[in-house]
């Protein structure tokens, strides 16, 4: 079986969201429910679904079904006089490590003038969210953005994120990880270059994105992660040579991109992967990346699986 972040989160009463929201939002999975940067966590038998909702702080929907979902309930606001001043909270991630569950998100600072990634924690995935890493985790005078979370075979908890092109040089972005301490307020180690965004043959830009990592049913481990190619925004594959800060490679060909297949009609990126109720392996991801044929960004979802030793879309998620 594959191995993700968040499999089988055990469940206890400690755990458990004091309140869940109520009100159903009109927008369904299946009409284009609109979002930028997915991400979605399977707890107690109900989908969270965690956004950035700017100077509202950060919102989680949550659903039964993976189709109708609720409005948006905060689980983390504002603090007076926070250090994030804009781009406030791209790409939130909720990862449940030892009783507790984190969100890794990304804000340009006002402190360190820099895009920095912060680490909020909580007992339950409804918050509330309090920030535990003096709102910024990753090096003070880089532009970071995009953390994720990978566990080693040792135990050893790893922060996979971006060193954004913006600071980069050559404007060449760089997808790093660093060991996490214990309780998620610091590294334990200087951050490490796993890839440059231009290392592909298919990437057009130099844009580092939406890391996910994964492990092989062989022991492989890869990792999905999003650029530019020729027909817009992706979804590349590439794989470690043994541990995750070994020597990364880049597969040939995309795991996704528009006319990849008849049915790829957008470009789309910044994508995850869970698994589902029923034990299916699913990748969000949204698409188009702006506007393309009067359609405006919104959630798509597939089906993985793996073949031919690597993974690959087998369909459109049937809801």
């Amino acid at each position: 079986m594959m191995k993700v972040s968040n499999m089988n989160i055990p469940v206890k009463a400690e755990n458990n969201p004091k309140t869940f929201p109520a009100e159903i939002d009109t927008q369904k999975t299946s009409v284009f429910y609109g979002c930028r940067d997915p991400y979605i966590l399977l707890y107690g038998g109900k989908y969270y679904f965690y956004r950035g909702m700017g100077s509202n702080g950060i919102g989680c929907a949550v659903s039964d079904d993976l189709e109708n979902w609720t409005k948006p309930q905060t689980v983390f606001t504002v603090p007076e006089n926070f250090h994030g001043i804009k781009d406030l909270f791209w790409a939130p991630e909720c990862h449940y490590y030892k009783g507790n569950f984190y969100i890794f998100t990304s804000v340009f600072s006002g402190k360190y003038n820099h895009r920095t990634i912060s680490v909020y924690r909580a007992d339950n995935p409804l918050g509330p969210f309090t920030d535990i890493a003096e709102g910024c985790i990753t090096p003070k005078d880089w532009d970071a953005i995009d953390g994720t979370l990978y566990v080693d075979d040792q135990g050893q908890p790893w922060m996979i994120f971006v060193h954004e092109w913006t600071s980069m040089p050559d404007h060449n972005g760089g997808m790093c990880a660093a060991k996490l301490s214990e309780d998620f307020t610091h590294f334990i180690s200087e951050p490490v270059q796993l890839f440059l965004a231009r290392d592909p043959e298919w990437a057009t830009n130099g844009v580092t994105d939406g890391p996910y990592v994964f492990t092989q049913t062989d022991g492989k481990i890869g990792m999905i992660w999003s650029n530019g190619c020729k027909e817009g925004y992706c979804v590349g594959v590439a794989y470690s040579d043994g541990k995750i800060d070994g020597n990364w490679s880049q597969r040939k060909d995309l795991l996704y991109c528009r006319h990849l297949r008849p049915d790829f009609n957008t470009d789309g990126g910044h994508a995850m992967i869970f698994y589902d109720k029923s034990g299916k392996v699913v990748m969000p991801l949204h698409g188009p990346n702006g506007k393309y044929d009067g359609s405006t960004e919104h959630l798509q979802l597939f089906e993985l699986e793996e073949k031919n030793g690597t993974i690959d879309i087998k369909c459109r998620y049937s809801l």
